[in-house]
């Protein structure tokens, strides 16, 4: 039943009690008129009384002595009546201070009853409105991990290459080549895709051995080294004011936009990268970025950093790839730098 007809009942109820009750006290002799009664035959009973033994007596008579006589048996009942119609009155307004606080006390029952009713009801409705909300970020989740490309399995498996290539710049035809060897750097094997998206979530623990042996194969690349030790430096700045990444959980955003991304667009277009909505640590990092230079310092370079490197490695990487380099804690600690400094504006 909707509220505003359970009001209306409700006032219907207590307008026709109070009316009742009103009616039957109005048509009710109460105490006080047959007391003024009483009191009132008592006195014609005195003044017949006295008027008898005046006549047996031969009182004084003329005009003066009628006039009091009549104020002498007039007063009196006037008296009477008036204190009666008083009591009267003031009975009738304690009953009808009565009702109204009977009124009072019917209206605050029934708002405390509403009330308990909504807030009975108030959970359900949040209960609903969060599984609504759990079953859009499942969608979304499935999304992102979702190919682009729905013929990739008609398509020759593409030939993977390295997570970043360096260009290297070649030597001109008429400059004589130097006898001093090939350089280690030349000789070791670049980087695979898995070994760098685990390197940019760093190990979980000491006990991580894959985790530190992916760290160790990115400080030795050269392509990688710098964004590996830029991301180095800011997590550790970040774990001083209390942030850490694993207590972040950003929405997922779509391969698209990180392509989108690595294409160079920047502003709205790409708004759903900057998926940390933390306030708590978006506004002490927005702090110390204004209070603290060696703080914006490393947060700038590492977003130079990350945002070179990438453009590398979404030309080898799958979607699924990039889906899991978004989820780790280097690609957290840029949507969150990336926030602060306005680049999803």
């Amino acid at each position: 039943m909707p509220d505003s007809m359970q009001d209306k009942q409700i006032d219907r109820k207590i307008e026709m009690g109070l009316y009742a009750r009103s009616a039957a006290e109005t048509g009710r002799v109460s105490s006080i008129e047959i007391a003024a009664v009483v009191l009132s035959l008592l006195w014609f009973i005195v003044v017949a009384v006295f008027f008898f033994l005046a006549d047996q007596g031969g009182g004084p008579g003329g005009t003066t002595a009628g006039v009091m006589t009549i104020l002498a048996v007039l007063l009196p009942l006037a008296l009477i009546w008036g204190a009666a119609i008083t009591a009267r009155t003031i009975r009738d307004l304690r009953a009808e201070a009565a009702r109204l606080q009977g009124a009072v006390d019917a209206m605050r029952h029934a708002y405390v009853q509403q009330a308990q009713a909504q807030s009975m009801a108030r959970p359900a409705l949040e209960r609903k409105l969060e599984e609504i909300a759990a079953a859009q970020r499942h969608t979304e989740t499935l999304l992102a991990s979702f190919s682009s490309r729905r013929d990739q399995n008609l398509l020759p498996a593409p030939a993977r290459g390295p997570a970043v290539v360096v260009a290297r710049a070649e030597p001109a035809a008429d400059e004589p080549a130097l006898a001093l060897g090939t350089p280690a750097e030349a000789l070791r094997a670049p980087i695979s895709i898995p070994q760098f998206v685990r390197a940019m979530n760093f190990p979980e623990t000491a006990d991580d051995k894959e985790g530190f042996r992916a760290l160790r194969a990115a400080l030795e690349d050269v392509a990688v080294a710098k964004l590996v030790r830029a991301a180095q430096d800011v997590l550790t700045l970040l774990a001083q004011d209390g942030i850490y990444m694993d207590d972040l959980t950003p929405d997922p955003a779509r391969p698209e936009l990180w392509r989108r991304f690595a294409k160079g667009e920047r502003g709205r277009a790409i708004s759903g990268l900057g998926a940390v909505r933390d306030r708590s640590s978006l506004a002490l990092s927005a702090g110390r970025m204004r209070s603290d230079p060696i703080f914006r310092d490393a947060a700038h370079h590492f977003l130079r950093q990350f945002d070179r490197t990438f453009q590398d490695f979404e030309k080898n990487a799958s979607d699924a790839e990039i889906t899991e380099l978004a989820d780790t804690r280097s690609a957290r600690a840029f949507m969150l730098f990336g926030r602060v400094t306005g680049i999803f504006d």
